[in-house]
């Protein structure tokens, strides 16, 4: 899989070197190019930004130099018999990245991320790229960044360690949060009673199913105190007798093929 990005920044993506990611690079599982924006400016002052037409605040990227470096990136694609590399293209305008988008772009052979500042990039390149891309604006939550390259640092390490043989036991990529829509279950490690805290007993059973059960109902409490948008987001069919009822417990009903929270009821 090749990742290419492209930044005016290209400093701020060095941490891409490091741990996981770093290896799987050093190993040929991943290939990574980082690319200066600058670099494809053609005035002395390497001019990457201009003021917005209809007036507003701040200012936006240039196209030209955006055009110049995704030819030469486009170019360059491993993808053969005309299929397009994927340009993402973070924005808060954008889809939602999360788990399931994760695996999805895990799947293609290259994604090319555009790193934005200022105001943005002028929307004609997102337009005039689509030629040779399949373009996707992608936000990384609901909130603003200074720029493109935080959020790829986050998409890239989620999307390259799914990469199979990056994550050294692909067990773990089946048991974290998210995996299943539901967040993951608390972990505990040696020793087994620390500062007066002990980790549930049944932790140290040895018998595997209570485990099982024990994990999969933390995470259902877990997550509808936490997430409880997730809650009603899950396939109720998929839901077993046990899980029903301890959702039932937390407030939720099981109706209809759906999972919804039951209305509160009170004495008069």
């Amino acid at each position: 899989m090749r990742f290419d990005v492209v930044s005016i920044f290209p400093e701020y993506l060095a941490p891409l070197d490091l741990s996981l990611i770093g290896k799987a690079r050093k190993d040929g599982l991943l290939e990574l190019a980082v690319h200066d924006l600058r670099s494809y400016t053609q005035d002395r002052h390497r001019t990457v930004d201009d003021t917005p037409y209809g007036g507003g605040a701040g200012m936006v990227m240039k196209p030209e130099p955006w055009a110049q470096a995704l030819t030469d990136i486009a170019e360059k694609s491993p993808k053969s018999d005309g299929a397009r590399p994927t340009l993402i293209v973070p924005s808060p305008a954008g889809e939602v990245f999360n788990q399931k988008l994760a695996y999805e772009l895990a799947e293609e052979e290259h994604l090319v991320f555009a790193c934005g500042r200022y105001e943005g990039i002028d929307e004609r390149v997102l337009e005039w790229a689509a030629d040779s891309y399949t373009v996707r604006p992608v936000s990384l939550g609901d909130y603003v960044l200074n720029g493109g390259e935080v959020a790829v640092l986050a998409m890239v390490e989620a999307i390259g360690r799914l990469v199979p043989g990056v994550v050294g036991n692909p067990e773990s990529l089946v048991e974290e949060s998210h995996s299943d829509g539901l967040l993951e279950y608390p972990v505990y490690t040696k020793p087994s009673t620390w500062r007066e805290r002990d980790i549930p007993e049944v932790l140290l059973s040895g018998n595997h199913a209570k485990i099982a059960k024990f994990r999969r109902e933390l995470q259902l409490r877990r997550t509808a105190a936490r997430r409880p948008d997730l809650i009603e987001a899950l396939d109720a069919a998929a839901l077993s007798k046990t899980e029903r009822n301890v959702l039932w417990e937390l407030g939720y009903a099981v109706e209809h093929g759906k999972v919804h929270k039951r209305p509160e009821t009170g004495a008069n």
